[in-house]
């Protein structure tokens, strides 16, 4: 068996890029852009590793930190696919082009993925997490980086990524910016945001959202950590989202109760935001079953 660690790196998001995958000292591969975003950079580890590994007959086992990039391979490509690449919503797929390589690439494939917490000690995971930084470095310099030794004999044929899908990827939040928002008006602006795919995707998009010692409390009655959210987040069945309240609990802090009714459930759902440095984020969230 094969196991190699994959993973990508943005400064900024986007801004220069890159990603890597990591067996051993002789034998990882690295690339990026100029411009790019880090699910980007994950995406593309994966797709370069599965096709430096085409020509061998044997398994492979990928370690990711990126959820995002497993659920996409193994839980919602295949209804991506069917759908013609379009999300539940009907809108486009994020970065289609590698998803379809991705796709064509996994085909035939005795692939697992396991998931490691990035950044926590995992020698492959920091080992790929290291050249796809320099990699985003070298991109940020204007230098091309180390492309690595690879897999003898193996070929590359990756796609034209770029940031967003045909058009470029938009801020997700400068629609809030345009427009003469009151704070609490913003605050449920930024609420929805964390219910639509797009955010939901983009790891770096809900930790803007997220004050850094957001809690929050689960349907189950589990208690959340922002690490545990962001490990897992990912897109959802769409969602209504009903304001029951926006209460002014401070001239920085909204308390928000609002209903979310999805496949016949409602919740019932409170979320403190608090304005640190000028930006809105939320510190606490609670969810409570309706009966």
């Amino acid at each position: 068996m094969i196991i190699a660690a994959a993973d990508g790196s943005a400064l900024g998001n986007p801004g220069p890029a890159g990603w890597a995958w990591y067996v051993d000292d002789g034998c990882w591969a690295s690339g990026g852009w100029p411009h790019g975003t880090n699910n980007m950079g994950e995406l593309m580890a994966v797709l370069d590793l599965l096709q430096q590994t085409a020509h061998l007959d044997e398994p492979l086992l990928v370690y990711c930190d990126s959820l995002y990039v497993i659920d996409s391979i193994t839980k919602w490509m295949k209804n991506w696919k069917r759908k013609g690449w379009k999300k539940s919503d009907g809108k486009p797929v994020m970065n289609v082009e590698l998803m379809k390589a991705l796709d064509e690439a996994m085909q035939g494939r005795r692939v697992q993925f396991e998931w490691v917490k990035g950044h926590a000690g995992h020698p492959l995971n920091e080992a790929a997490d290291k050249r796809a930084n320099a990699a985003a470095t070298a991109h940020q310099r204007g230098v091309e980086p180390d492309p690595g030794p690879g897999f003898a004999g193996s070929s590359t044929s990756h796609p034209s990524a770029a940031v967003g899908q045909v058009e470029e990827e938009p801020d997700l939040f400068s629609d809030l910016e345009d427009v003469a928002l009151t704070d609490e008006e913003h605050v449920v602006a930024m609420e929805r945001a964390l219910l639509t795919d797009d955010v939901r995707a983009d790891r770096a998009a809900v930790a803007a959202l997220l004050h850094p010692d957001w809690r929050g409390i689960g349907r189950s009655g589990r208690l959340w950590t922002r690490e545990d959210v962001l490990d897992e987040i990912g897109p959802i069945d769409p969602a209504a989202l009903e304001v029951v309240s926006v209460d002014r609990l401070g001239p920085d802090t909204i308390l928000l109760l609002w209903r979310a009714v999805a496949d016949g459930c409602s919740t019932l759902r409170s979320s403190l935001w608090v304005r640190v440095g000028g930006s809105w984020q939320q510190r606490f969230h609670q969810d409570t079953p309706e009966g």
